[in-house]
């Protein structure tokens, strides 16, 4: 790879699933020694949660598969639609409300689910009101996808 690639995760508050998104990935890419050729942030589409590190459940929940959420909330800008190579949606309603904060972005845009196969469903569940299966329901897709997100990264 020649240039740094870029990712940003983002969901609606910042505190559980992009916050997932970017530390799983950050995981992966250390695992494979490629931290050094990949950036990788979240946002959320509101700013209500700036400057809060990730929900504590969804901490706890990643803290059992290895994944330390380090990442402090933030609402996305018309600069990172302009900045960042890939932009990942967790669901459509957050893919709308992306698209509504720059009218033409240069980023590429996609659902987390359009890295995962037809079993998946299309939108990552907000485990934010539920219980602790809906924390491990959030990992277990992103961990689905977050190979494939990579690959697409690092093509040439």
């Amino acid at each position: 790879m020649t240039s740094k690639k870029s990712v940003l995760f983002v969901c609606l508050g910042n505190i559980c699933r992009s916050p997932t998104g970017e530390g799983v990935m950050q995981h992966l890419v250390e695992e494979q020694g490629i931290d050094s050729q990949i950036s990788i942030d979240s946002a959320g589409t509101i700013g209500y949660h700036t400057g809060h590190g990730a929900d504590e459940r969804m901490k706890a929940a990643a803290a059992k598969r290895g994944y330390d959420l380090q990442s402090r909330s933030r609402k996305i800008t018309p600069r990172d639609l302009k900045s960042f190579d890939l932009i990942i949606a967790m669901d459509r309603e957050n893919l709308q409300d992306i698209q509504h904060v720059h009218d033409s972005p240069t980023s590429t845009i996609k659902l987390l689910s359009d890295f995962l196969g037809d079993d998946w469903p299309s939108d990552v569940p907000d485990p934010y009101y539920g219980g602790p299966e809906g924390f491990e329901y959030v990992l277990d897709m992103i961990e689905a996808a977050c190979p494939a997100i990579l690959e697409e990264l690092t093509q040439p």
